[in-house]
């Protein structure tokens, strides 16, 4: 089993700036696709960005494409989600998740660990 413990939410105005990270309880993450999912009110989970094993391929949802950035440090077992220009409609709890799958996935199927999720409000 792998537990993911994210941490970073909170309120911020639109415009501003949050790092979400992820820390991994199994050094087996650092072999895994790291990936980023939100829920918003009354929506389903969706995908917003992933990671493969080695940090060397990002892959974004076109709404966040040129404003979040994923990256994953495996030394220490965590991948972070910079959120930059964050606008209203950002407002989630957002989830980390693990996968050992193939590629980068984006379906929740995918992926086998999922932590407890942070919230994200960005207020206009």
């Amino acid at each position: 089993q792998v537990q993911l413990v994210e941490s970073g939410g909170g309120l911020v105005q639109a415009g501003g700036s949050l790092r979400l990270s992820c820390a991994a309880s199994r050094r087996t993450f650092s072999h895994s696709v790291g990936g980023w999912f939100r829920q918003a009110p009354g929506k389903e989970r969706e995908f917003v960005a992933a990671i493969t094993w080695t940090g060397s391929t990002a892959y974004y949802a076109d709404s966040v494409k040129g404003r979040f950035a994923i990256s994953k440090d495996n030394a220490k077992k965590t991948v972070y989600l910079q959120m930059n220009s964050l606008k209203p409609e950002d407002t989630a709890v957002y989830y980390c998740a693990a996968s050992t799958s193939l590629g980068l996935p984006t379906t929740l199927a995918s992926y086998n660990y999922w932590g407890q999720g942070t919230q994200v409000t960005v207020s206009s």
